[in-house]
């Protein structure tokens, strides 16, 4: 039976997973499989579920806020800022609504912020052009 390797990368570690026979991924396009002798392949997928099946016909499941995937001479790449690897889909499934919600806090928190530092900006700046002002009268 003819493999592939893939090679998982974030920005915390890395990991090789030998003997993969079948890759499923989505980009923007849609998804897509990948098998082992594929062409030559660069895309970027979407944040979601990606699925790969080893020569021991065992799925496993990757959960990734999306990553960047090159595919050449039966080696997959796939860098990422972080990936979840697990074997059950349920499981990556919930992992990854509960790290879509954690994200979704902290940009909320981030544009609260954002209006906040504006706001004081905006307040200093009217207060230097009422000081400026003062000292022409």
């Amino acid at each position: 039976m003819k493999t592939f390797e893939l090679l998982l990368r974030d920005n915390l570690h890395s990991e090789t997973i030998p003997d993969v026979v079948s890759f499923v991924g989505e980009d923007a396009s849609g998804s897509f499989g990948i098998l082992p002798d594929h062409a030559r392949l660069l895309t970027s997928l979407v944040f979601g579920l990606a699925r790969f099946r080893t020569a021991a016909d065992n799925w496993h499941y990757l959960a990734m806020p999306g990553a960047i995937l090159s595919f050449d001479h039966n080696v997959l790449n796939l860098n990422t800022r972080r990936y979840l690897l697990g074997d059950s889909y349920e499981d990556m499934s919930r992992a990854l609504l509960e790290k879509l919600a954690e994200e979704e806090e902290t940009l909320r928190e981030l544009k609260q912020s954002l209006h906040h530092i504006e706001s004081n900006v905006l307040r200093q700046m009217l207060e230097m052009n009422k000081a400026d002002a003062g000292l022409y009268e």
